[in-house]
């Protein structure tokens, strides 16, 4: 008797189940720090302006739901699931591995978590499935445990990178998400067998829409199309509202939106209205990813920026308060001591202390304009794991010193005019010094921060204009606790594994009543509750006076809260349209329009979060409102039509 039929979920649900957790922890791990990392300019991170940070983001989130759909046809036709699967996380731990090697290598890194996103994502999924008989009563049951295993990984993640950036560096962040990976690949290898039934000989069938024919009819276009919309913008639009690479990605899904409709449109007359009715369950789709995929972009730059983050918490989730926390903190958060920071005209020089980025010469500068200070010596290749503790306290604060003449600082102006400085080292250069300016006070030697002019305006004068009075002070070397930005997104994760059995069971007990909800109308609701949750931040906007005043973590710990409810409702109903809808043969090319419409509302993320800078909170959340307002009410005027359709499609 299979296991399957014993009451039992076979045993490679559960290595599939933990195959999944380690990839999706070593995943966000990563996520949640990526805009934190490339925008930073005061604990060692690239200090690349917020709109470009967020375009790199939305890229990567954009491409990474991309690439499964030809990552999928490729497991299909030529390597099978198991062989995708470990290729993929391979590539992944490789591409981690080398963003664990600073800024040189850093694109590389992502390019090969697309690559092998592509490939792992997609096949690992269709293997859960393929455990089960066609009709078997515990599939649904089967994936819930693998979504848990998901969710648990992108629960520890937040937690995970903020212990380890805040024990190390940003670069040890992606280090441990690399190892993390091989984990879950080493289960993979000692499963290999047993998984077997998951897996299928990769085949090549006369109904099947060939690679050939998705090749020239949407990969090809949609390249020429990106291509073109690029160059057109580099060229005639470079300091436009959109960046370039946006605009080159939206263009190249002209095509693949073309060929969508075009789909539906000269279907046979049986397949038409339900190949029609998957449109607006894309727009919905593409809507609906667009908000929540702000949780790494506009909500954790709201994490960061206008949420009070002195709360208590473990050490090891809390990091110093550095200057930028400062300026907009309420009235009774003490500000650091005078003594702890070192003041020098130039912004670009404190950006490049900053950046841990630093030449011989720009330290020779600040040593001759503070003769007090003094210098603690560090190997620059020694490790803060080799470092006693007091020392490695110290070493959070130092710098490393390149050669004259070598670094390349980018200058240049954000969406408010503020100066933006991002400090560049060439490739092979290394560093030949690592120092902390020290002062020593009654109590002894302390580290202290090199910050700008404008920002001792920003951190006392202006308090006192907005207060009435002096702030408080810190004793010398002491800084403010404050928890990671990033640990805020757990709470996504973790309201998926509390709202779940809730959902559900509500559900269920409305089909009990004789009440059940069309799978439409949850879509329809879902982002309802999407809308809810942004008018929900408008109003902490309210709160925040424009942004110059932080706010409880409780408004986002509400849109959380609200907007996975919202989840909950949406994506797996999308996904079980996809199927219902879809006629049997071109359920995977469906599917793939599913992952290119999440992939299209990716992008948007980005953007959205390169321009939340140049409006105010109120009106960036209001806008995002309308938005999806506007497609629940397109969701609505159809309810109809795509019940029909879906009536039609399970006859």
């Amino acid at each position: 008797m299979s296991e399957t039929k014993s009451g039992k979920h076979p045993k490679g649900l559960f290595k599939l189940f933990f195959i999944e957790m380690w990839e999706r922890l070593a995943f966000y791990t990563m996520l949640n720090v990526l805009l934190l990392y490339v925008t930073d300019f005061e604990r060692g991170g690239l200090g690349l302006p917020s709109a470009e940070g967020n375009e790199i983001y939305g890229l990567y989130l954009a491409f990474v739901y991309f690439t499964p759909f030809p990552g999928g046809m490729i497991a299909d036709r030529y390597l099978g699931y198991r062989k995708a699967v470990l290729i993929g996380g391979l590539i992944m731990s490789a591409g981690l591995f080398l963003m664990s090697q600073g800024e040189t290598y850093f694109y590389y890194g992502l390019v090969g978590l697309v690559v092998g996103n592509g490939l792992f994502k997609p096949n690992i999924s269709v293997m859960v499935g393929n455990l089960y008989e066609p009709n078997d009563p515990k599939r649904d049951a089967g994936f819930n445990i693998f979504y848990m295993g998901i969710n648990i990984g992108a629960f520890v993640a937040s937690f995970l990178s903020s212990a380890v950036r805040n024990k190390f560096n940003w670069e040890a962040t992606f280090l441990v998400a690399s190892i993390g990976l091989l984990v879950g690949i080493c289960i993979l290898m000692f499963s290999w067998k047993s998984l077997e039934r998951a897996d299928r000989q990769p085949e090549k069938s006369a109904d099947d829409t060939g690679f050939g024919e998705v090749f020239l009819k949407i990969l090809l276009p949609a390249l020429v199309f990106g291509a073109l919309g690029f160059w057109l913008s580099s060229t005639f639009m470079p300091d436009g509202p959109v960046r370039p690479a946006i605009v080159g990605f939206l263009a190249g899904m002209i095509p693949i939106v073309v060929f969508f409709v075009r789909l539906g449109v000269t279907a046979v007359e049986k397949e038409r209205p339900g190949l029609l009715a998957l449109l607006p369950i894309y727009v919905a789709g593409g809507t609906f990813f667009m908000v929540l995929h702000l949780n790494g972009s506009a909500m954790t730059q709201w994490a960061n920026d206008t949420t009070a983050r002195d709360i208590p918490a473990p050490s090891l989730f809390q990091q110093d308060g550095l200057p930028s926390y400062y300026g907009n903190a309420n009235e009774d958060v003490p500000r650091p001591n005078l003594s702890s920071l070192v003041v020098v005209e130039e912004e670009k020089v404190a950006r490049m202390y900053g950046q841990k980025r630093m030449d011989h010469e720009t330290l020779a500068a600040v040593l001759a304009a503070n003769p007090d200070l003094t210098l603690e010596e560090f190997d620059p290749l020694v490790e803060v794991t080799q470092l006693e503790p007091d020392k490695a306290a110290i070493w959070q604060f130092s710098t490393a010193i390149y050669p004259d003449g070598q670094l390349e600082v980018v200058e240049g102006t954000d969406a408010h005019g503020a100066p933006t400085v991002s400090v560049n080292v060439p490739e092979k250069l290394s560093a030949d010094r690592r120092v902390a300016l020290m002062r020593t006070g009654a109590d002894g030697a302390y580290p202290t921060y090199v910050v700008s002019q404008a920002t001792i305006v920003d951190l006392y004068d202006n308090y006192e204009e907005r207060f009435g009075h002096p702030p408080e002070q810190l004793p010398p070397g002491e800084w403010v606790q404050v928890i990671n930005p990033e640990l805020f997104q757990s709470f996504n994760a973790l309201f998926v594994v509390l709202f779940t059995p809730m959902v559900v069971g509500f559900f269920a007990w409305l089909v009990g009543r004789g009440s059940e909800v069309s799978t439409a109308r949850k879509i329809f609701y879902g982002l309802c509750l999407t809308t809810a949750s942004l008018l929900l931040m408008a109003l902490g906007g309210m709160f925040s006076d424009g942004g110059h005043a932080k706010v409880s973590g409780l408004w986002l710990v509400g849109f959380y809260g609200i907007i996975t409810i919202g989840e909950l409702l949406l994506s797996p109903m999308g996904l079980s349209l996809v199927t219902k809808l879809a006629p049997k043969r071109l359920v995977g090319l469906a599917m793939g329009g599913w992952f290119l419409a999440t992939a299209f509302g990716n992008n948007f993320s980005g953007f959205f979060g390169g321009i939340q800078s140049s409006m105010t909170p109120v009106n960036f959340f209001l806008v995002l409102a309308g938005i999806t307002a506007v497609v629940a009410g397109f969701i609505y005027a159809l309810l109809d039509r795509l019940d029909a359709a879906i009536k039609q499609s399970t006859q």
